[in-house]
């Protein structure tokens, strides 16, 4: 079953949530509101890891089935090595944020620019395995993979 196509949305989504989210209860004067958001915007971070890791997992399983050229094997192991930073970076700002800090609490302006960054490179991984998909036809034609 190919878990990974089906997954990787949800990362996406969640950290980028995520990044609106603080960065909005960073810029935000009424403190009530800014908790709010803190704290959906932290959960949000913290699933995001969570699922930025088994989308990792998943889609290594995939690679290893593969049987593509050596133009396509290039992109597809740029976009894991990609996939493992911005995984890394996800988790280590996810224990910051989750286990570091009350999670009401406005985030460090440091904090929020860690996440933009990360979360750019997030958007970045994904356009790499959208170009692996739509170029070379990665787990779209059933050339790519071996019987």
């Amino acid at each position: 079953m190919p878990w990974h196509p089906m997954l990787v949305h949800f990362p996406l989504a969640l950290t980028v949530t995520a990044c609106a989210l603080l960065l909005g209860a960073r810029l935000l004067r009424r403190a009530e509101l800014a908790a709010v958001l803190a704290t959906v915007g932290t959960w949000n971070l913290c699933l995001g890891a969570a699922l930025a890791m088994i989308t990792l997992g998943t889609g290594l399983a995939a690679i290893l089935d593969l049987n593509v050229g050596a133009a396509a094997r290039a992109s597809i192991s740029t976009h894991a090595k990609w996939a493992i930073f911005t995984t890394l970076a996800l988790v280590l700002l996810a224990v910051w944020r989750g286990a570091g800090t009350e999670s009401r609490s406005r985030p460090s302006w440091l904090f929020v620019i860690v996440l933009l960054a990360a979360t750019g490179a997030l958007i970045t991984t994904g356009y790499r395995g959208g170009q692996n998909v739509y170029r070379f036809g990665i787990g779209v034609d059933t050339t790519a993979v071996r019987p």
